[in-house]
């Protein structure tokens, strides 16, 4: 059999445009973050996308998160530094048929409500806030609960050589078998305990932790399954009663004060990514789409943070000058006249 070579039958058009295409998009826009608005917000011309290119760009996006990781290696040391692991509810309050949105806790509404949980770990070195890996949470899908994330993206930190100062995180990860995991890997962590955890203060049995008597400057207890930790009462200027707890049983009050201003760093980073990287924003009904576009936002809050670093201004500042730049440029050449 003989087969003629067609000239360009084996030849596949490149895509009209790229990840970073629909990142600066983010970078840049203020309201609507969808394809359509996208396609409408790119360079002008015969080849301008379509919405659909953007929509195929999303969909062909790996479901890992290693396109976040090959960015971020380079910036953070692995041998210094905080890993701060939380979650996030990205607001869905009018889905009815959207992937990955199941009805869920929101700490900022205090309620259930629509959304999609969004877990991230970041790194962080004096000021800077670096996402490195996250998870989505889709049990109806993959059967993890956000305990079983957690532990992957805390195994997978260790693969990529991750050896932090200290590990830090919120109440909902603090099983017996997360700090295990932790004091297995020879890391260090700081964490907050529910009022009924049960401890041994005096050997006599346990007892739940709000029931002791925690001086200012903590005191070391046993840990029921685990083994001796430090745990320090807080009472916040609203009168809410916190206990953290530690497995540096030499920690001083002020160590500890330190530490919780580091894990405050992934509030900061919750913030940023709803304000100004659209997160939440995203229409799609799509697993793949929706995950996509989060992995996108991490991506361009990346550049709000590395301009930060670089120049001081802040991601408010930074977002705020791109809006200037445009009301500047249509003042000095205006298309809406009366004559």
């Amino acid at each position: 059999m003989i087969k003629k070579k067609i000239s360009g039958l084996n030849e596949i058009n490149p895509p009209k445009c790229t990840d970073l295409d629909y990142i600066n998009f983010l970078i840049a826009s203020s309201r609507v973050f969808s394809c359509t608005e996208a396609s409408k917000c790119s360079y002008l011309g015969s080849n301008n996308p379509a919405h659909d290119s953007f929509t195929r760009l999303l969909l062909r996006q790996p479901p890992d998160t290693e396109a976040l990781w090959e960015e971020v290696k380079d910036i953070v040391t692995p041998y210094t530094g905080f890993l701060v692991f939380d979650d996030t509810v990205l607001d869905k309050p009018y889905s009815k048929r959207m992937d990955l949105v199941y009805r869920q806790w929101s700490g900022k509404y205090h309620q259930i409500v629509n959304g999609i949980n969004l877990e991230t770990v970041v790194w962080t070195f004096n000021d800077a806030i670096i996402p490195v890996d996250f998870r989505i949470y889709d049990i109806n899908t993959d059967g993890k609960t956000k305990n079983d994330h957690f532990l992957d993206m805390l195994n997978k930190a260790e693969e990529r050589g991750f050896r932090p100062e200290f590990v830090l995180f919120d109440t909902w990860y603090s099983s017996i078998k997360n700090l295990k995991e932790i004091r297995k890997k020879g890391w260090h962590w700081l964490t907050r305990l529910k009022k009924n955890r049960l401890v041994n203060p005096d050997k006599t049995g346990n007892v739940a932790i709000e029931l002791l008597t925690i001086p200012p400057g903590g005191m070391t207890v046993h840990l029921k399954e685990y083994g001796f930790i430090k745990v320090f009462r807080i009472v916040s200027e609203d009168g809410d009663t916190h206990y953290w707890a530690t497995d540096v049983l030499d920690m001083k009050e002020e160590k500890r004060k330190d530490l919780a201003k580091k894990a405050w760093k992934i509030e900061e980073y919750h913030r940023g990514i709803k304000q100004f990287c659209g997160v939440e924003r995203c229409q799609a009904r799509r697993k793949s789409v929706q995950r996509a576009h989060i992995m996108m936002a991490l991506r361009a809050f990346l550049r709000f943070e590395m301009q930060r670093i670089k120049t001081g201004i802040t991601w408010f500042e930074t977002k705020l000058s791109i809006t200037r730049n445009t009301i500047s440029q249509y003042i000095r050449n205006p298309i809406y006249e009366l004559n």
